[in-house]
């Protein structure tokens, strides 16, 4: 089933296209990675999806139902955790979860309790009465997805949210994704972190110039940027090394010995790193490591949009 149906999606602000025609489906249970540079039109397609801004053309399905025809259903089936913290510094912890989900229609012990249980998944659940003033930047993130998620969303949107948190703080909202998803939420989460996306995500699409520029899993993305499989071993004595032997191997295109490193590429759809590791063996050429370099989503994101992310 689609949680998320776009079709021709459009939006313009005067003659500037920021989301140009861009179909899009977002089936239930995943964990989906919306990337691309800023400006790229991601905001402005969540935005749309949250109903906060209209469409100038197109069509948005939240679980089935038109979000214009049928905006307050399809807006309770929704949980948002805002780039910017979203939450009231004068409220306690517990307050703060009550009021946004009172938003939702919530109310009397329900209330209460999933408010507790909120706060129990991101581990603030001790910190029911303290005020988040005085909390660091990783527990105000972590109270931000409390309040996002106490009326138990269908569909929860991430954007951005281990923006400036420590390490540890990171894992943890990495961890309570991952949790969330296997409770049957579907999540849509933006972030400018490849390696969280490399992490969590099961289907990804990089936006770029308003347009879907490719939409797949991080395999069939990986697979877009290179067509062989590339190791590199590192061993004891690299003078030992006949890169004309190597090239002898089924599969192998090219070997390059740099001092006690080869670096040995191979046609992708050719598995041949046992008879790689057959060749040191037999020759006698102790390895120190042997590592299958494969390209990273940063890679794939670089290659595809052809800059960093935009500032």
């Amino acid at each position: 089933m689609d949680i998320v149906k776009i079709k021709g999606l459009t939006k313009k602000f005067g003659d500037f296209v920021a989301v140009d025609e861009i179909d899009l489906s977002i089936v239930e249970g995943e964990i989906y990675g919306l990337l691309g540079p800023n400006g790229a039109g991601k905001s402005t397609i969540i935005n749309m999806i949250c109903g906060l801004i209209t469409t100038t053309k197109g069509t948005i399905e939240i679980l089935g139902k038109d979000n214009k025809k049928d905006s307050s259903l399809t807006k309770r089936s929704i949980g948002v955790v805002p780039q910017d913290i979203a939450v009231y510094e004068d409220l306690t912890c517990l307050e703060n979860v009550k009021f946004f989900a009172s938003l939702y229609g919530i109310r009397g012990q329900q209330l209460k309790k999933k408010a507790f249980d909120a706060l129990e998944f991101v581990g603030l659940s001790d910190k029911a009465k303290s005020y988040p003033a005085s909390f660091s930047g990783g527990m105000k993130r972590r109270l931000n997805i409390a309040c996002a998620i106490a009326h138990t969303p269908k569909l929860l949107i991430m954007d951005e949210p281990t923006v400036g948190i420590d390490p540890q703080s990171r894992n943890h909202i990495l961890e309570a994704v991952k949790k969330l998803n296997e409770k049957g939420c579907t999540i849509i989460y933006t972030t400018h972190y490849m390696e969280e996306v490399e992490a969590i995500s099961t289907m990804i699409s990089i936006i770029d110039h308003g347009k879907v520029i490719v939409t797949g899993n991080k395999e069939e993305l990986k697979a877009i940027v290179t067509d062989k499989n590339t190791v590199e071993v590192t061993v004891l004595d690299g003078t030992l090394i006949k890169e004309e032997e190597l090239m002898k191997i089924n599969g192998v295109i090219s070997a390059d010995v740099n001092e006690n490193v080869v670096k040995i590429n191979s046609s992708k759809d050719i598995n041949n790193l046992d008879k790689i590791i057959i060749y040191f063996t037999d020759n006698e050429i102790p390895i120190k490591n042997i590592e299958n370099k494969v390209p990273d989503l940063e890679t794939v994101f670089l290659t595809l949009t052809g800059r960093k992310l935009r500032d």
